[in-house]
């Protein structure tokens, strides 16, 4: 049987650092099924959350080898172990304890947000119908797990820090869900302007490389809502059109 070494970060916000970890491992496994592994047998304390360990629930989302992964679905004989396996907390968010970081900021984004608010049903039959396309434009959206990897790799909040200026690439998903959705009739095009902080970000892409889902954050979801913004605020004929209304 094969023995790896992981390198897991270990401590709170007063202390921390990376510590060495040997363990005979299995075919199959995968990071996650590893830092269990130590947990039973080295390291009773080690903090580390998940949930489905099938790679829908978002809790398990760490920084392995420097790379924002699930740890679920991050397979050993996938990373080069013939040196440490690095396991590290999402460097966006403040750290609790070990691998496990508080991300309420999220939830508390994603309360500021307006709501879905539904368009009145046909007035003949009392339903409301859309086409195909729209619907399926925006169940890609609903695909997003909530592991805030996209999050956690965008530099203006990774590097910059600007929590409290741009909402990040998830909420901008979560935006576009509804935004694009022909039954709503609630407008965030002013919000993602001036509190959502759209302009920040500079379409690098990274979002998009790191979602477990796929989901073509910055294509069908940022770009799209860049063009809102700049056809709500910035044409020349829709501000003249605005002035003489």
């Amino acid at each position: 049987m094969a023995t790896a070494t992981f390198r897991i970060w270990r401590g709170d916000s007063k202390q921390a650092g990376f510590k060495d970890y040997s363990i005979e491992i299995s075919e199959g496994m995968v990071v996650l099924d590893a830092v269990h592994k130590i947990q039973a047998e080295q390291a009773n304390d080690l903090a580390v959350r998940w949930n489905c360990k099938a790679g829908k629930c978002g809790s398990c989302s760490a920084e392995i080898n420097g790379s924002p992964r699930l740890m679920c679905m991050t397979r050993l004989n996938s990373l080069p172990l013939d040196r440490p396996v690095t396991v590290e907390p999402m460097h966006t968010f403040p750290l609790v304890k070990d691998l496990v970081t508080d991300v309420s900021w999220n939830f508390r984004v994603k309360e500021k947000i307006k709501k879905f608010v539904p368009r009145k049903p046909d007035a003949q039959d009392g339903t409301w119908r859309m086409q195909q396309a729209d619907v399926d434009r925006v169940q890609e959206f609903r695909k997003c797990i909530e592991c805030f990897l996209c999050q956690d790799v965008c530099h203006v909040l990774r590097d910059h820090h600007m929590h409290d200026k741009f909402i990040g690439p998830r909420f901008m998903v979560y935006s576009a869900a509804m935004e694009m959705n022909p039954l709503d009739t609630a407008d965030r095009i002013p919000d993602l302007r001036e509190t959502g902080g759209i302009g920040y970000c500079n379409i690098t892409k990274c979002c998009t490389r790191v979602c477990p889902e796929e989901i073509k954050i910055t294509d069908n979801a940022i770009i799209p809502l860049k063009e809102r913004v700049v056809d709500e605020f910035y044409d020349p004929l829709r501000r003249l059109f605005k002035i003489f209304k």
